[in-house]
């Protein structure tokens, strides 16, 4: 009994690895997922990894949720010019969040073996629009940073 169960994580353990030599970044470059008021986006990943990445586009907040996979959502290039909010669940998933040096983050979370790390650089201008973050997170993990 215990042998099979030898097998089958050697098994699994090898796929694993050589999907990863065969190709080491994973994520799925997906288009912009503009919910239906036409400005805040909407992304969810399921078992998976999807990148989103704005280029130029105007930023108006967005609702991420990962449940046993990832979302990579990179707004350096985003033009944010007010205060916006992102709303973040995770449920044995992570979000990687990298957000511009002009503008100030504030997070807010609750988390169940899980967290929030903050390493995004903060600017001193008082007038600098705010990224509000809230994320709930249960085994799952958010990384922001520049």
């Amino acid at each position: 009994m215990y042998f099979c169960i030898f097998i089958l994580l050697c098994v699994g353990i090898h796929l694993i690895i050589d999907s990863y030599r065969q190709d080491p970044d994973q994520w799925l470059q997906r288009p912009l997922p503009i919910g239906e008021d036409g400005k805040r986006i909407r992304c969810s990943v399921h078992y998976g990894g999807d990148e989103y990445v704005y280029r130029g586009e105007t930023f108006h907040g967005a609702r991420l949720d990962a449940f046993c996979g990832g979302i990579r959502l990179d707004l350096r290039e985003a033009v944010i010019t007010e205060d916006e909010e992102i709303d973040i669940h995770t449920f044995i998933g992570g979000i990687e969040l990298f957000v511009p040096t002009t503008v100030n983050v504030e997070v807010k979370s609750q988390s169940f073996i899980g967290g929030v790390g903050n390493h995004a650089t903060h600017t001193v201008d008082p007038k600098a629009p705010t990224l509000h973050i809230i994320a709930s997170n249960f085994l799952g993990g958010v990384d922001i940073k520049n």
